[in-house]
Order: structure tokens, then C-alpha cells, then sequence
């Protein structure tokens, strides 16, 4: 493989960690937005449900370090062509998604991190405290909450339709995108 057919492997490996620490995330972030606290408590008990809160906000400072490098990594780097190139409603689509998923990972954990911190909450990492990017704010808490359910929300029509694209691509086009983040070609 020429090595501008696909991204560098650095890169490659964060894309697949982030999918990884993503998809573990919204999994925790919407049992515990379906079920709330007490629910949660009721069903696993106060040691599981708590073991599940700090895994939801060390995975959200995980993909906020991982994303902070994959953009690292995608600005430092050469970019690998689209061989055949795509055509304009195909990179619209393209460029839109990934910039939005892009935007979206970042401002996604930051987010939690604040209405975490505002609602008086330890901001934890693994076993280590973070220090709250805000102030003790209830309401302010209550808001930014919405915000990253709804965000949360916004975050799964993207990886859907990102998924969607590499399938299209590999499965139906048959052309060269999906070797561009491979592990192993």
C-alpha cells in the first residue's frame, strides 16, 4: 500500500480507540439517563452504580485526551486522497459528518465535565479527583445536563451515519475508503 492511500497508523489507532471509548460511553451515559440514580441504585446497587458513574466520566476525559490527539495528529499529517475521488455531495456529506463528530467529541466531554462540576459532583478519572472547570451552580448544572443528553443524542445520528458511509463505501462502492482507517492493510 502507498503510504498516502490510508492515514498514518498513530492516527488509525486513535480513530479505533475513540470508537471504542465512544461507543462504551453513550452505553453508560444512556443506561444511566434512562434509568436516572435511583433507578440505577435500585437495579445494581450503590457499589455498581457507582463504579458505573466513574467509568462514564473517565471515559469522557479518555476520548477528550484521545480526541485532543487524533487532532494532533490529523493537522500534522498529510491527509490520504480519496482514490476515486468522491464525488461533491459525497464530500459535503463527508466533511460535514466528521467535522461534526469532531466538534461534537470535544464539546461533548467538556460539557459533562462542567455540569458535573456545577452540580457539586467529584469530576473523577479513574481514581483521581479532576478539578471542576466551574463553580457549584445548580441550575446551571440542570442546563449543561440537557445539553450533553441532547449533545449525546446528536453524537449517535452522526456515528450512524458515519457508519453508514464506510458501509456504503466498503460494502455497496467498493472503492478504497475504508482501507484509509484500517489497522490492518
Amino acid at each position: 500500500m502507498h503510504e498516502l492511500d490510508h492515514y498514518i497508523y498513530p492516527h488509525r489507532v486513535l480513530h479505533w480507540l475513540v470508537a471504542v471509548a465512544v461507543l462504551l460511553s453513550l452505553a453508560s451515559g444512556l443506561t444511566l439517563g434512562f434509568l436516572g440514580y435511583e433507578r440505577t441504585v435500585d437495579l445494581l446497587g450503590n457499589t455498581l452504580t457507582n463504579v458505573l458513574y466513574t467509568s462514564h466520566k473517565t471515559l469522557g476525559v479518555t476520548i477528550l485526551l484521545l480526541m485532543t490527539l487524533r487532532i494532533i495528529t490529523r493537522l500534522a499529517f498529510v491527509v490520504p486522497d480519496h482514490e476515486p475521488p468522491l464525488n461533491a455531495f459525497e464530500r459535503i456529506i463527508s466533511t460535514s459528518v466528521h467535522h461534526l463528530l469532531y466538534a461534537g467529541l470535544v464539546v461533548m466531554p467538556l460539557l459533562g465535565w462542567a455540569a458535573t462540576a456545577t452540580g457539586g459532583f467529584p469530576v473523577e478519572f479513574f481514581q483521581w479527583h479532576l478539578p471542576g472547570i466551574l463553580g457549584k451552580n445548580e441550575a446551571l448544572s440542570q442546563t449543561l445536563f440537557v445539553w450533553h443528553e441532547r449533545l449525546g443524542w446528536a453524537l449517535v445520528v452522526l456515528i450512524t451515519l458515519h457508519i453508514a458511509g464506510a458501509l456504503f463505501h466498503w460494502r455497496i462502492k467498493h472503492d478504497n475508503v475504508m482501507k484509509r482507517m484500517s489497522l490492518f492493510d
